[in-house]
């Protein structure tokens, strides 16, 4: 098979017109040679860091439309069904995942549980991750959160890295807002990635010091605007990521948008590719072929570099996507759970109180990190309560794994104005999220999740909607398009019941995520991600 165009040699910053010859899955052979075809060859992108729990979709349905986008390869962070279901759900991953040619790059878990402030489903200790490294599907130790076990030495953090080093398997980082003399730490203990900054002078600390610096634009967390500026002079060790989308929006576009809007911001495309293509395969040891003679000829044929429109895609010499068909065939999986809540009363979520004043979680469009506001407290009947009027409203994070009671707290910035929305989606335990206008609202939230064993949904004065998610309660067994579709009338009606956010979905689901500053809430109370630890609503 012969491939002909404009061909991007990404080292030696050149384009030509020439001739791939693929043969067996390889690369044979690149001459430069006339041809009448003025589109361009090139590597295929690669998402940096993704966990593919967050688009809903099982890995086999994800792959069928990454390549869409000209997407070939992932680094993949299996933690959120491992939140779940422990080690059988990155083995559901990476088994689901083999059965189609997409080259899915699975790390080992380094936090189930994200902290002991939350109640997960399962756990993988030092042993647990000492076996999956030994497993050659395996590529990395995947993002270390527990930075401040990193910084005062904790001994099952350190057990840890030890054996990511021992396996000579890169480690990844993730320590937002991190500086000075406690990056030094973080950074000797080998770890050698974030893709948790948000400020450029952030990243820019970050590479000084060595490390590898990814671009992160999710469907909640948004740094591209941040940290684009630095890519001019360090494109050699930056790369590029989603972490975190949404089903609707990778149907519209992956790695290749950022492409893009790099490339309109003036950024050299080669400087561009090399994040977006090179460093990821160099860095990670990746087995993905980058347009060289004897590669796995893993390429793909784009319109044009500038909106980098991705005519074919090509994964080991196989034709996985030709103009708009993808041709990655479905693939039959078995729905795995771990939901063992009864439903809950509305009395569940009273808050006795007679306080004046609360601690408030300030959510941030587009951000992970919060702010902590001390606001007025609204009481009716002995309860603290939603407030429209100041788009102050209750919020509560239900134990899906036992019976507990919920724990409230009070969040600012989602805007709604009548109804409830919640999620099992709730990073990183999955433990359910809800808010709403109303005890009542939230708890019909919540018992409409339960019923399902997983999902997200929106309750209205007089309708009901749920996109269930059965497989660990955070993904779908449904396609693609059909997720999306469900996924994006229900993001309609969340905006409908008053929400401002680009997506309260998946904002929603990070107001639990404790390892992101200020304030968040776990199923065990409102917690202070500086100080980590516990803290009360009530400011006495």
């Amino acid at each position: 098979m012969k491939l002909k165009g404009n061909i991007i040699d990404i080292p030696n910053g050149k384009i030509f017109k020439g001739e791939v010859t693929i043969e067996n899955g390889k690369i044979k052979s690149i001459e430069e040679k006339e041809s009448e075809e003025n589109h361009f060859i090139l590597p295929g992108f690669i998402d940096a860091h993704i966990h593919i729990e967050s688009t809903m979709l099982v890995p086999s349905e994800f792959a069928k439309i990454a390549v869409k986008h000209g997407t070939v390869a992932t680094v993949s962070d299996p933690h959120e069904i491992a939140n779940v279901l422990g080690v059988k759900g990155v083995e559901f991953m990476i088994e689901n995942g083999k059965q189609t040619p997409f080259k899915f790059n699975f790390g080992a878990p380094s936090c189930v549980p994200a902290t002991s402030f939350e109640s997960a489903g399962a756990e993988i200790d030092s042993d647990a991750i000492k076996t999956l490294m030994a497993n050659p599907d395996i590529k990395y130790l995947a993002e270390m959160m527990n930075y401040p076990g990193v910084i005062y030495d904790d001994a099952e953090v350190l057990k840890k890295l030890k054996w990511a080093k021992h396996y000579n398997k890169p480690i990844d980082g993730h320590a937002p807002g991190l500086l000075g003399e406690d990056l030094n730490k973080y950074i000797s203990a080998g770890i050698s990635t974030d893709h948790e900054c948000f400020t450029y002078d952030e990243g820019l600390e970050k590479l000084q010091k060595g490390m590898k610096v990814i671009i992160r634009e999710g469907s909640a967390a948004k740094n591209f605007e941040a940290l684009i500026g630095l890519l001019d002079e360090h494109f050699l060790n930056m790369m590029f990521c989603s972490d975190d989308k949404h089903p609707d929006d990778l149907l519209l576009g992956h790695i290749n948008q950022l492409c893009a809007r790099a490339v309109a911001k003036g950024v050299d495309v080669f400087k561009v590719l090399r994040a977006a293509c090179v460093n990821p395969v160099k860095h990670y040891n990746l087995d993905v072929g980058l347009l060289n003679v004897g590669d796995d000829a893993d390429c793909i044929i784009v319109e044009d570099l500038n909106d980098f429109k991705t005519l074919q895609t090509y994964i080991n010499g196989a034709l996985v996507f030709d103009k708009r068909e993808s041709k990655i065939e479905h693939v039959e999986f078995e729905n795995l759970n771990n939901f063992n809540t009864d439903k809950k009363e509305i009395s569940d979520f009273r808050l006795e109180s007679q306080a004046e004043k609360i601690r408030v979680i300030e959510c941030k469009d587009g951000e992970l990190v919060t702010n902590e506001l001390i606001e007025n407290a609204t009481i009716e009947d002995g309860n603290l309560i939603s407030n429209t009027k100041t788009d102050i409203l209750k919020m509560a994070v239900v134990n899906r794994y036992e019976n507990q009671k919920p724990a409230i707290g009070f969040i600012k910035n989602i805007g709604l104005k009548e109804g409830a929305i919640a999620s099992s989606v709730g990073h990183d335990s999955h433990n359910i999220i809800a808010v709403g206008v109303s005890d009542e609202a939230i708890c019909k939230a919540v018992n409409l999740l339960i019923e399902n064993e997983g999902g997200i949904c929106a309750i209205s004065d007089n309708e009901e909607k749920v996109v269930a998610l059965p497989m660990a309660g955070i993904m779908s067994d449904q396609n693609a398009e059909t997720i999306g579709r469900q996924y994006a009338e229900l993001d309609k009606m969340a905006k409908q019941l008053g929400s401002k956010l680009h997506a309260p979905y998946m904002s929603l689901s990070f107001m639990a995520l404790l390892v992101i500053p200020s304030l968040k809430l776990s199923d065990k109370g409102l917690f202070d991600g500086g100080k980590f630890k516990f803290t009360s609503v009530e400011v006495l």
